[in-house]
């Protein structure tokens, strides 16, 4: 009997305790095998885990060089945090990376790290960035989405004044290769968050581990979207596995409580460093024998 949800999938090589050398290999391979439709870098200036001065590369510079060096794969950030960059830079940023990718872009934004993980929050203060409370960013996200697609498809200059974004005769020229616009992927799992997602988000992706957790969070985005009138499977659910080489068997059992609860996007963790040869071991492994067991 075959499975009502085709999954996508794809992978998330995090930029940190590895080199440009490193990812570049493996997205190279990932983009010559079909069966894996997406990949992903996340949004750090500091590692958050290994030695937490080791190297770690900047998520959007990193990003338009795989997009450059890649001919098929979807490509994005999982997620760009809302306090890193004033939106309407964002918006040129992801603008220029669509075009340079010819139009492959998903764009993935959150509000950013979380006060209770300590080596996200240090780099705030290390770059000096503000770190508001989580009240404040989840606000400072919806406007942001606002502005941002307005930037990538509005003809003619405009200004906003919000709570937490003042734009004066903003305008983006040039446009997204993607019509109206590249989609919209907001991350996280908090209930703010989630009001945003239904507004907001064409993609709504959450971290996992807990499946149960993910599942309630899911009903909530329903509900959500009710409130507002938009149909709840107009937002694509995705969620995050981290992969183990060494129990893909954990790994293939955590893909299919997620496909059986309704997450359609499957984003594959690869912990560096990076086997050779790991995106046909990834396909062969995972991806294939999951899909396999499908569609019986």
């Amino acid at each position: 009997m075959s499975h009502p949800l085709r999954p996508r999938f794809g992978i998330l090589t995090a930029p940190m305790q590895v080199d440009y050398d490193d990812i570049l290999r493996v997205w190279r391979e990932a983009d010559t095998i079909p069966e894996i439709e997406h990949a992903w870098l996340f949004d750090h200036l500091m590692p958050i885990g290994g030695d937490p001065d080791g190297p770690i590369l900047e998520g959007w510079t990193l990003l338009s060089a795989l997009a450059a060096q890649t001919r098929r794969l979807r490509l994005g950030l999982l997620v760009t945090s809302n306090r890193f960059r004033p939106p309407a830079v964002l918006a040129k940023i992801a603008t220029t990376v669509d075009i340079v990718s010819g139009g492959r872009l998903d764009f993935g934004i959150g509000a950013g790290s979380r006060p209770s993980h300590p080596l996200a929050r240090r780099e705030y203060d290390a770059h000096g960035l503000p770190y508001h409370d989580a009240a404040h960013a989840v606000a400072a996200l919806g406007e942001a989405c606002t502005v941002i697609r307005r930037l990538w498809t509005e003809a003619e200059p405009f200004d906003f004044h919000g709570a937490h974004v003042q734009l004066t005769g903003a305008f983006g020229n040039p446009k997204p290769v993607q019509r109206p616009h590249p989609p919209i992927m907001i991350g996280g799992r908090a209930s703010a968050t989630l009001r945003v997602v239904a507004e907001h988000a064409d993609v709504w992706n959450i971290p996992g581990g807990d499946i149960d957790d993910a599942v309630s969070r899911s009903a909530l985005l329903d509900r959500y979207c009710t409130e507002i009138g938009r149909d709840p499977a107009s937002i694509t659910r995705s969620i995050h596995v981290p992969v183990s080489y060494d129990r893909p068997d954990t790994t293939r059992d955590a893909i299919r409580e997620a496909i059986d609860a309704g997450f359609g996007h499957i984003v594959l963790g690869l912990p560096a460093p990076f086997p050779a040869g790991v995106a046909r071991w990834v396909t062969d492994e995972l991806i294939s024998t999951t899909a396999g067991q499908l569609t019986r």
